[in-house]
């Protein structure tokens, strides 16, 4: 039994599922910051339960979402020893900084404002979740460095057969990078935002009684909907001229229909953001009950855009693990086909209960809307 495409099989079931959590975490950590800083600022009530509400479903995904970070990274020790082994220097370097600075502080953060909820000062509080806010995206950005290295392969030199870093600045200027940094951000934002639309709408749908809630749920939601699909659309086509440079064939038959795909559906998003925004903000969504009706199942949307988009990231470099210096086939760990047959499929399952999991307590918590986020003084799990 050949072990490579059961390993690539294995990481590309992984990665992706975990890739869901990261967009949801970092879209609704932006809109819950936003709505807490429109809070302190202004005051009132109701900005108050949005991100008491919209904040425990955060931190819900959050958490499922560390546990499909951690068993990931058990692939790389047990699964693709040779890159550890070739370019761990280089590789390991950003993975070490985002585990180690972003992560721990992100959540050390985290802890700090969900306890610290009505013991601190609003402004002190606020101001921890903008760090919250600013570790998760240092997160990300460490994460993509490390990703891009890979595409692009640059300040390193070969050195006694393995990889080692001459140039630590160079990892940021990485064009890999540069192009693909922006691209994720705004599908994290799109991601977002139109989960807090189709949640918002589906409460409209069973005639809420909290409308003032929801009106400006939804329209923070369509908003940054929108300008999640500006950006995804501007730097996914600035990508193209990119990629080019580096990876001339990405774009082949390979990878040509996820990518027409990816297309198609990051165009279907910007113009229903476009038009939820133009409805919405001259009073004629809400009245738009066919257009509810889609915004619930559309929460789908960015999800399987990002997807397509991975895989085309992903796929379009093979045969290569790292750009032109090392091959996939020559990174797999010298084991059985069998014993990687039995991680992918333990592996599997695991992040199929998580991602059930983290959906039936999202929409358990969606379902119960604002008026049960505030029979609890903390948005944690308690009540779920």
């Amino acid at each position: 039994m050949d072990p490579l495409p059961i390993a690539r099989l294995q990481f590309a079931t992984t990665t992706s599922i975990h890739f869901l959590f990261v967009l949801l975490t970092l879209g609704l950590v932006t809109m819950v910051a936003i709505m807490q800083t429109r809070a302190t600022i202004r005051g009132g009530e109701q900005f108050s339960r949005m991100t008491a509400f919209w904040g425990r479903l955060y931190v819900v995904n959050y958490a499922l979402g560390i546990v499909t970070g951690i068993v990931m990274e058990f692939q790389f020790g047990m699964t693709w020893t040779g890159l550890s082994a070739f370019a761990g220097d280089v590789f390991g370097a950003p993975l070490a900084i985002e585990t180690l600075v972003a992560f721990f502080l992100e959540s050390t953060f985290l802890g700090v404002w969900i306890f610290g909820r009505g013991r601190m000062n609003k402004w002190l509080h606020l101001a921890v979740l903008w760090l919250v806010t600013l570790t998760a995206y240092a997160s990300a950005l460490f994460i993509m460095v490390a990703n891009s290295y890979l595409q692009n392969p640059v300040g390193s030199r070969l050195e006694n057969g393995v990889l080692r870093l001459d140039d630590f600045g160079a990892l940021f200027a990485n064009p890999a990078l540069v192009a693909s940094l922006p691209h994720v951000l705004g599908a994290a934002l799109l991601t977002g935002g139109f989960f807090v639309s189709g949640v918002s709408a589906y409460h409209f749908l069973k005639r809420t009684s909290e409308i003032d809630f929801f009106r400006r749920s939804l329209r923070i939601g369509v908003v940054t909907s929108l300008i999640g699909s500006v950006l995804v659309i501007q730097a996914g086509f600035a990508q193209f001229g990119k990629v080019a440079g580096y990876q001339p064939d990405k774009f082949g038959a390979a990878v040509g229909l996820p990518l027409g795909m990816m297309i198609m559906v990051g165009f279907f998003t910007f113009f229903a953001a476009l038009i939820g925004t133009l409805l919405l903000f001259r009073d004629l969504l809400l009245r738009a009950r066919p257009l509810l009706l889609l915004m619930v199942p559309g929460i789908a949307l960015p999800f399987v855009a990002a997807i397509l988009g991975w895989l085309v990231r992903e796929i379009g470099r093979q045969p290569w693990l790292v750009q032109g210096k090392l091959r996939t086939a020559d990174a797999v760990a010298g084991v059985s086909g069998g014993q990687i047959l039995f991680s992918f499929i333990a592996f599997t399952l695991l992040f199929v209960v998580l991602a059930i999991a983290d959906w039936v307590l999202l929409a358990r918590i969606a379902k119960r809307g604002p008026a049960a986020a505030a029979e609890t003084e903390l948005p944690v799990l308690s009540g779920v």
